[in-house]
């Protein structure tokens, strides 16, 4: 049975999106190669890898390479983390100089030590005033360098449900953001202490939702690995829009068959082919982006994902990790294409 009311527009502060199907932000995997397949695959919305507001303010090279729109992108937004208010609003001025993003999303969530430990990520679900000053901070830039003939470009944050289960706090954080003058909230339910094991806490969502009671978009990540699980998000927990991530690795077209679960209550097969071409178009960004050499490196884990499920598919594997050019991957899946 469709579900036409699970996919609909949705409105972030002065962006409209025509619907609520959106690319996460997933260091190593979200640059501009990839979020281009998955606008070809029927994503809404992209967000780049996360961007550190520090190499930002120190004009680090890879942050200009990190924040380059794709050829067919219209709309997307720009990540950013940092852990004081200082550099996050020079971080931000420079993401408004420096692209022609659609919004700037602040990461609350990153659980990776080295992140944390610079008081940025997930790191800020403890200190709940911190995060508001935080997003107070690029708010205030967003008004003082971001006036566009559309408005200004909203500001959005994403959080975990807290920094382990003994102190879930996501709807503290959820109250101080709004306060702060975010347009969206996407949740993350599971804790810092968890990182990405364990199963995420959906009854969160919808208590997150219920809290903010349509003050802003709340928008739901969090173990969606197949079309089904994303209706089954938006069904169980009353989120405005759902966030893929590890489940679009290697499947840029999970977008468009959610879509089509959707709206027509059934979904159609990407073909082996199908995939591999995706990947190759991938490839052809990174080589013009990265060199061959590094990108031909990077997209030995890409491979991998796009190749799952063919036959052979540990012999492929092995094959896969030591290539080094694109002729070699050529020559790997030939008879596929």
């Amino acid at each position: 049975m469709a579900s036409t009311n699970l996919y609909h527009p949705v409105k972030i502060g002065s962006l409209e999106l025509e619907g609520n199907l959106f690319l996460a932000p997933v260091a190593g995997y979200s640059d501009r190669a990839f979020r281009g397949l998955c606008i070809k695959g029927g994503s809404n919305f992209e967000y780049t890898e996360m961007v550190s507001a520090e190499a930002l303010t120190r004009r680090n090279g890879k942050t200009q390479e990190i924040m380059k729109a794709a050829p067919n992108e219209k709309k997307y937004a720009v990540q950013i983390f940092g852990g004081t208010p200082e550099v996050m609003y020079d971080a931000a001025c420079l993401v408004l100089e420096q692209t022609d993003c659609s919004c700037i999303d602040i990461n609350a969530g990153c659980p990776v030590p080295k992140v944390v430990k610079t008081g940025a990520g997930s790191s800020l679900t403890r200190d709940p005033e911190r995060l508001h000053d935080i997003i107070a901070a690029v708010v205030q830039a967003v008004k003082d360098k971001g006036a566009t003939g559309a408005g200004l470009i909203p500001v959005t944050v994403k959080i975990r449900s807290g920094w382990d289960k003994l102190s879930i706090n996501f709807t503290e954080c959820a109250s101080r953001a709004i306060e702060a003058g975010v347009s969206a909230i996407t949740l993350h339910p599971r804790t810092r202490a968890q990182g990405y094991e364990g199963r995420s806490n959906w009854d969160y969502l919808k208590e997150l939702v219920e809290f903010v009671a349509g003050r802003v978009p709340v928008f739901g990540s969090g173990d969606i690995f197949k079309p089904e699980d994303a209706k089954k998000m938006l069904e169980e927990t009353n989120v405005d829009g759902v966030m893929f991530a590890r489940g679009a690795m290697g499947h840029p077209f999970i977008f468009r068959q959610t879509r089509e679960l959707l709206l027509n209550g059934t979904y159609g097969d990407i073909a082996p082919k199908e995939r591999l071409t995706a990947g190759f178009e991938e490839l052809d960004v990174l080589i013009e982006d990265r060199g061959e050499k590094a990108a031909c490196k990077d997209m030995r884990k890409r491979f991998c994902a796009y190749s799952k499920g063919l036959n052979g598919g540990a012999s492929l594997r092995l094959a896969i990790v030591h290539a080094e050019t694109k002729s070699d991957y050529q020559n790997i899946f030939g008879e596929y294409l």
